[in-house]
C-alpha cells in the first residue's frame, strides 16, 4: 500500500516522533511505501521515505494547522495514497496515533466557570476542539491507535466514541534501552565522565517540554532536601526546551552547581544506566514512555499519578508513584525516602529487571503497523 504519515513537525528526541518512525519503518518493513507530510524535518531521514514539508504560514498555530491540513489534502488530491495516518489531531485521517490526551478534558480542568466560557469564545478553543471533534466524534471514520486506558476512557466519555474504532497498543520501548550484559561498565564510565563521585546520587529527567515534564518541581524537590542529602545529590535534566527559566530558577535555590542540562541526545541509554533515580512529576502525561525506558534499564522511578504509564511502575514495584492530585510535599518526601534507603532502590531495580523479561513492554510498532494494513 501506499501509506502517507503527518505530523506537525520531526525530530529525533521527541517521544511522538520517535513512536511515528518507529511505526513507519515497520510498516515499511512490511512493504508499504511512506510518505510524510510536515512542517519540518530534522535529522537524517531514512531511505526511501518521502518527505514533503509544507510551508509554515499564519500568525497563529491554527490558522498555521489549517492552511497545513488545506496543502496536504490538495496535495493527496493529486496523488491519492491508500491511507492518511495521522499523528496529531485534524480531519480527513484513517487512522490517528493518540499520543496527546484529550484536549477537552484538559480545558474543562483548567477553565471553569465564567473564565471557561470567555476561553471557549476564542478561535485557538474553536480550532483545537473542532480537530479533536473530527477524530473522535461518534459517526467519524477515523480508526484510533490508543496508547492510555485512561485516556480512553475519558475521549469515550465526551465524544461517544465507538469502541470498535479503538484499538488500544502496548508499549514500544526500544530493545537499546534494556540493561546491557555490561550494565556495571557502562555506569561507571558514565559517572566517571560526568566527575559523579561514588558517594554522590544522580536524578535524572528526560522530555522535551520542561514545565509539563515537572522540572521545575524536581528543582524544588531537590532545594528541599535536607543539606546533607541535597549536598551529595545531582540533578541531570535531558531534553529539547529552553532551559533558561529553570537555570534561573536554580540560581536562585542555591542549586547552581547541583543542576545540569542538555539538549536532546541519542545516547540516552547510558543516562538511564548512570542515575540513581528518575524524576518524572507530571503535570499531565498521555503516557510517560521515559517511565518504561527506565524501567527496562532497572533505574528506579519516583513520578506522578496523571501518568499513563504509572501503572506500570506499580504493578513492577519499580519505584514509587505520587496522588494525581499533585503535592510537592508528598513529592519530596517521596523523594527522600528512596535517595536514603539504598536497599529500597536496589530493590526497585531488581523488581523492574524481573518485569521487563516477562511483560510485553516492546510490541507497539508491529502492532500498530498490522492495525494500519489490515482495518480498511
Amino acid at each position: 500500500m501506499n501509506l502517507a504519515f503527518t505530523l506537525y513537525k520531526y525530530f529525533p528526541f521527541g517521544g511522538l516522533q520517535r513512536d511515528f518512525l518507529r511505526i513507519a519503518l515497520e510498516c515499511q518493513r512490511q512493504g508499504h511505501s511512506i510518505r510524510v507530510y510536515t512542517y519540518s524535518w530534522q535529522g537524517d531521514v531514512p531511505v526511501g521515505f518521502d518527505i514533503r514539508l509544507l510551508p509554515k504560514k499564519g500568525f497563529t498555530s491554527q490558522s498555521r494547522n489549517i492552511r497545513f491540513s488545506r496543502a496536504m489534502q490538495t496535495d493527496l488530491l493529486l496523488q491519492p495514497v491508500d491511507k492518511l495516518i495521522g499523528f496529531n489531531k485534524m480531519p480527513g485521517l484513517d487512522v490517528y496515533y493518540a499520543a496527546d490526551g484529550c484536549y477537552e478534558q484538559r480545558v474543562r480542568d483548567l477553565y471553569t466557570g465564567v473564565r471557561g466560557w470567555l476561553y471557549r469564545l476564542a478561535g485557538r478553543y474553536q480550532h483545537f476542539s473542532d480537530y479533536e471533534t473530527a477524530v473522535f466524534a461518534a459517526g467519524e471514520k477515523t480508526k484510533i491507535l490508543m496508547i492510555s486506558a485512561q485516556q480512553q476512557l475519558i475521549f469515550q466519555k465526551i465524544y461517544t466514541t465507538e469502541s470498535s474504532r479503538l484499538h488500544m497498543l502496548p508499549p514500544g520501548i526500544a530493545r537499546d534501552r534494556c540493561a546491557p550484559v555490561n550494565a556495571v561498565d557502562v555506569r561507571a564510565e558514565f559517572r566517571h565522565q560526568f566527575a559523579i563521585a561514588a558517594d554522590e546520587l544522580l536524578l535524572l529527567m528526560v522530555g522535551s517540554g520542561f514545565k509539563t515534564k515537572g522540572v521545575d518541581r524536581s528543582i524544588v524537590a531537590l532545594a528541599n532536601l535536607p543539606k546533607a542529602v541535597r549536598d551529595k545529590t545531582r540533578l541531570f535534566i535531558v531534553g529539547q526546551d529552553n532551559s533558561q527559566q529553570f537555570i534561573q530558577q536554580a540560581q536562585n535555590l542555591s542549586l547552581a552547581g547541583r543542576v545540569s542540562f542538555f539538549s536532546g541526545r541519542d545516547d540516552i541509554p547510558r543516562f538511564l544506566l548512570g542515575a540513581d533515580l528518575l524524576l518524572h512529576p507530571a503535570r499531565h502525561e498521555n503516557t510517560g514512555t521515559v517511565l518504561l525506558e527506565a524501567l527496562v534499564a532497572g533505574l528506579p522511578v519516583l513520578c506522578s499519578g496523571v501518568c499513563g504509564y504509572a501503572r506500570y511502575i506499580v504493578a513492577s514495584e519499580s519505584g514509587k508513584v505520587t496522588a494525581e492530585r499533585y503535592s510537592q510535599l508528598e513529592f519530596d518526601q517521596r523523594l527522600f525516602e528512596l535517595l536514603q534507603n539504598n536497599d529500597l532502590r536496589q530493590q526497585c531495580s531488581e523488581h523492574a529487571l524481573k518485569f521487563a523479561k516477562s511483560a510485553d513492554l516492546y510490541s507497539m510498532p508491529e502492532c500498530a503497523a498490522n492495525i494500519i494494513e489490515n482495518n480498511s
